[in-house]
């Protein structure tokens, strides 16, 4: 029996439900083995459902409340049934981070929730697009996500650089199915500090991080300025990127994949995907919300529940 997935429908006042289902049409076409169901607040529901949340959201009050709780309840739902083993995969429709907090759920956004209510301590953000404007495929982890830029200098740590690069190792492995990963580690500093003239970094917390990977078999090759590392995994020389903070890598990401790239949670006992953009409110409702960001997360996140769970675990 194939992998199960579960597609939340995110905020009804957003055009969630729309790419969802624009995406489920298309995935019947392309995918037909593909077993998708949506999740709402109580559980599974026809993908018709998809519509009925997005009448919702035209009708209803514009407040968040309602509409944050149907979208925050409807992750609880489908991440309780992937620990029971009843699913093995989520793809999370966008939902709106403020009125995620208004709802009581404190959390900085989707990914950070669902690594709570699975119970995984650390987790890493790797935005995927399996192919780009450039052709070649560009995966970039982000070592650190949302936090402010004055703090991320004290958050990279050689610990933070060895388990990030671990658990995308392992994810390039056991998900996407390459057998020897090349890994890119991205610099902190302006041209990976060029020998000490702009900052210690490079030496004291990425030399024994790099140090450690490859003692553990993990290829990594760093670090590399910020202005050549996307350039040379675009060209096919690394399978994926750690960048060290949020826009430096957001930033090359989605220069060469706007609107096509997805969102993949690492660290979770099963597949996370989401589309790469928001909730759009202003174009909610006029049926022009384009779906290929979603399509891709669909599609993704298939092929690595498939992978996943019908081969062995990575040793590393």
């Amino acid at each position: 029996m194939g992998a199960r997935l579960a597609l939340t429908p995110g905020d009804p006042r957003g055009i969630g439900p729309e790419v969802a289902r624009k995406g489920l049409v298309h995935l019947s076409k392309t995918l037909p083995d593909a077993d998708i169901v949506v999740f709402g607040p109580n559980g599974p529901l026809p993908h018709e459902a998809l519509e009925t949340f997005q009448a919702q959201g035209q009708k209803r009050p514009r407040d968040g409340l309602w509409a944050a709780d149907i979208a925050a309840s409807s992750i609880e739902s489908a991440v309780e049934a992937a620990l029971a083993g009843e699913i093995q995969g989520i793809i999370t429709s966008p939902l709106h981070k403020p009125s995620l907090r208004l709802s009581g759920r404190v959390f900085p956004g989707q990914t950070e929730m669902i690594a709570s209510l699975a119970n995984s301590d650390q987790v890493g953000m790797l935005m995927a697009a399996e192919t780009t404007r450039l052709g070649a495929p560009l995966r970039v982890l982000l070592g650190t996500t949302h936090i402010q830029l004055r703090s991320v200098p004290d958050a990279v740590t050689t610990d933070l650089l060895v388990h990030q690069s671990t658990m995308l190792h392992t994810a390039l492995v056991d998900d996407w199915a390459i057998t020897d990963p090349r890994l890119g580690m991205c610099a902190l500093n302006p041209h990976a500090s060029d020998g000490g003239l702009f900052g210690d970094e490079e030496e004291y917390i990425y030399g024994p991080a790099l140090e450690s990977l490859n003692a553990s078999g993990v290829n990594v090759t760093g670090p590399l300025p910020a202005d050549t590392v996307f350039m040379r995994a675009l060209s096919g020389e690394f399978d994926a990127v750690i960048a060290p903070y949020h826009d430096v890598g957001m930033a090359a990401f989605k220069t060469v994949s706007f609107g096509t790239g997805v969102n993949v949670t690492l660290g979770l006992p099963f597949i996370r995907t989401s589309p790469d953009h928001g909730t759009a409110f202003d174009i909610a409702g006029s049926d022009e919300a384009d779906p290929t960001s979603m399509i891709k997360a669909l599609t993704l996140a298939h092929r690595l529940a498939k992978n996943r769970f019908d081969t062995p675990p990575a040793d590393v």
